[in-house]
């Protein structure tokens, strides 16, 4: 990391009040009532945390709030739980036992919707199959499958017997795949044959087959039947889902577990080499899940809230399986692409199920920009009442769009800011208190101390841009990189010392206290002395009228140190015309300076994404250095699009 703090020059003065109406019937329905919790959660954390998990139902209480061993932390010492219970059996002596707990809708148009009792008969079922096929309290079980029911039963079914999930997402190869078997030491594969994407099947259990060779430590791999596509079968190792739950009990008491047992592994993507298992405990991080769900979605009883992240990522463990579930609230999943069979898909399932709370991420809002307004204006989308965005920070434009198009001006957007290793939200609005401002996660959420700081730790002042950082130990933060508690103290414990977490990302506050997320530290461009900030490079970009998405590289420049290149896709249907270039260069001058001009404009049609739909800048650093790609790329969902960029070099 470079020791200088980040210059920050994009202004937006755009500011957005709650409506009375939503403030009325929030949660938190004052900017004063959250200040008011927040002010209370800084002076005493510990009890702060502890109000929010005895809201869970516990088996033991616990001894201790807190044991701080920096940077190693213990939550809610000696109390027990099991988080399937309170996804599901606290749920099912009133009338949630009949409520919708999931909606899922398949890509080919295929539904079903499971209650709460449903949904609770069909986890214990699967929880007594994996106990019948060997797995006991702390084994690691592997779960590689698209975006179908099952992958929440099987995720709830191992939290409810003490086994610790590893789910890897279905896009991920059959190396990846393997090394992050080999590295928990999985003793069962959860997969399926395979599943429906952009109108087509993909498979999932030949790379499954190809992953296991090398895995000794797998004794069985259960099968999902989903596209009836044929495949190989090992009779000793393979079970079908369907013959492993047949006949058994749909009862199956959950084991109370030490708030600090693993719940699961998850590892992060887009590095090389040896696979990063974040290890997430039982207590935390459901208690934050939980707490976060309710207080920054507003969840009321009649909401259909859909996160359209896939459960291979946090975002999908948090916010579609264990945050909503543990809140009572009806949760939606759908299989497949955004555009498939049409680029009004999304919008679709919003008016078919009266979905009120959506949650996605401000890559798939651009992308929806360029496809026009047209394909959402056809739907009704009136039950729309709250938006969400996640995943990197939204430029103010797409998040002006997405405000005004999608949520036809009246729907407040909560801009949620944090990462696999947090567990849990951790910079948010408060839907009814919080005044929003375009491209800000505004504050921190109460109990988390969040800061901007300099090279030394000290906080910056105001308007200043500098490393973004956590001071203060909170429940649901990872415990360790597993396996490698070496790693873990480097990587995120030893920038700012032991006791201070280091995001990665910069960040800066206006006058105001809001945070403005500037990205990673490490895709920073230093332009001659001056560090900036993709982000705000690529903001200023994308508020041309022109452009639907842009993405920000730096490059070897002889005399500068680096150059910036922008990718740039413009909206649907228009051609770059010779003063293009010109108007987009001129757009960056004036929103940030001739400081930030780019150096050379690309167009295309499209950028590399990953399934989720994340834009893989890293493999756009290689093109605009004239490299080889290198890494990782099983997860791009059309690699054509870096090959289209290598060919017009």
């Amino acid at each position: 990391m470079s020791k200088d703090t980040i210059e920050s020059r994009l202004v937006e003065k755009r500011v957005f009040k709650p409506s009375a109406l939503f403030s009325k019937q929030a949660r938190v329905g004052s900017a004063a009532q959250r200040e008011k919790i927040t002010r209370a959660a800084a002076r005493d954390p510990e009890r702060y945390w502890a109000s929010e998990a005895k809201k869970l139902l516990w088996r033991k209480p616990w001894k201790k709030t807190l044991e701080w061993k920096p940077p190693f932390a213990k939550w809610f010492v000696g109390g027990a739980l099991n988080v399937s219970e309170n996804c599901l059996d606290r749920h099912l002596g009133g009338p949630r036992r009949n409520k919708a707990a999931l909606i899922w809708e398949g890509e080919p148009g295929d539904s079903r919707t499971l209650t709460y009792q449903q949904l609770h008969r069909e986890t214990c079922r699967f929880a007594n199959a994996l106990k019948s096929l060997g797995v006991k309290k702390g084994d690691r079980v592997a779960v590689y499958m698209p975006l179908v029911p099952e992958a929440a039963v099987a995720m709830l079914a191992c939290a409810r017997i003490g086994a610790v999930h590893s789910v890897v997402f279905g896009g991920f190869s059959a190396d990846s795949l393997r090394d992050r078997i080999q590295d928990a030491k999985a003793k069962l594969v959860v997969t399926a044959d395979g599943g429906f994407r952009k109108g087509q099947k993909f498979g999932l259990k030949q790379q499954v087959d190809d992953a296991v060779k090398d895995c000794p430590s797998v004794r069985k791999v259960v099968v999902l039947k989903r596209t009836d596509q044929p495949i190989a079968w090992h009779s000793e190792r393979d079970v079908w889902w369907h013959e492993a739950v047949d006949g058994q009990s749909a009862v199956c008491d959950p084991v109370p577990l030490d708030a600090e047992h693993p719940l699961f592994i998850l590892y992060t993507s887009g590095s090389t080499g040896k696979p990063k298992g974040v290890l997430h405990t039982t207590g935390g991080y459901l208690t934050v899940a939980a707490s976060t769900v309710e207080s920054v979605f507003d969840l009321k009883e009649p909401d259909v809230y859909w996160c359209t992240a896939d459960v291979g990522w946090i975002t999908g463990h948090s916010y579609v399986v264990y945050g909503p579930l543990a809140a009572g609230a009806t949760t939606l999943m759908y299989e497949g692409a955004p555009t498939c069979p049409g680029p009004d898909r999304f919008w679709a399932i919003v008016e078919k199920y009266g979905v009120s709370v959506f949650y996605t991420a401000p890559t798939a809002i651009r992308a929806f920009i360029r496809l026009g307004d047209a394909h959402p204006n056809k739907h009704d989308l009136s039950s729309l009442r709250l938006l969400g965005t996640v995943g990197e920070p939204i430029n103010p434009e797409a998040w002006a769009w997405y405000h005004r198009v999608i949520g036809g001006g009246r729907c407040p957007i909560v801009d949620t800011y944090w990462q696999t290793e947090t567990g849990a939200i951790m910079i948010s609005p408060l839907p009814g208190a919080t005044p929003t401002k375009p491209g800000s996660a505004t504050l921190a959420m109460p109990g988390i101390d969040a800061a901007v700081v300099d090279k030394d730790g000290k906080e910056v002042p105001h308007g200043t841009g500098g490393f973004l950082v956590v001071r203060k130990p909170w429940p649901s933060m990872l415990r360790t990189v597993y396996g490698d508690p070496a790693r873990y103290k480097k990587q995120y414990f030893s920038e700012f010392g032991p006791k201070v977490y280091f995001t990665g990302d910069g960040a800066r506050r206006d006058k105001d206290g809001y945070f403005w997320v500037l990205g990673r530290v490490d895709d920073v461009i230093n332009v001659s002395g001056h560090r900036l900030s993709t982000m705000e490079v690529e903001s200023a970009l994308v508020g041309h009228p022109k452009v639907a998405e842009a993405a920000v590289v730096g490059m070897p420049h002889a005399v500068k140190g680096q150059g910036i290149t922008a990718f740039v896709t413009l909206k649907g249907g228009l051609q770059p015309g010779n003063g293009t270039t010109r108007e987009l260069v001129a757009a960056v001058e004036k929103a940030i300076g001739a400081i930030a001009r780019p150096d050379r404009i690309r167009f295309t049609d499209a950028l590399p994404k990953t399934r989720s739909g994340k834009i893989m800048r890293r493999l756009l650093r290689n093109v605009a250095a004239g490299e080889e790609v290198s890494g990782d790329t099983t997860t791009l969902e059309d690699f054509s699009a870096i090959a289209k960029l290598q060919a017009d070099e």
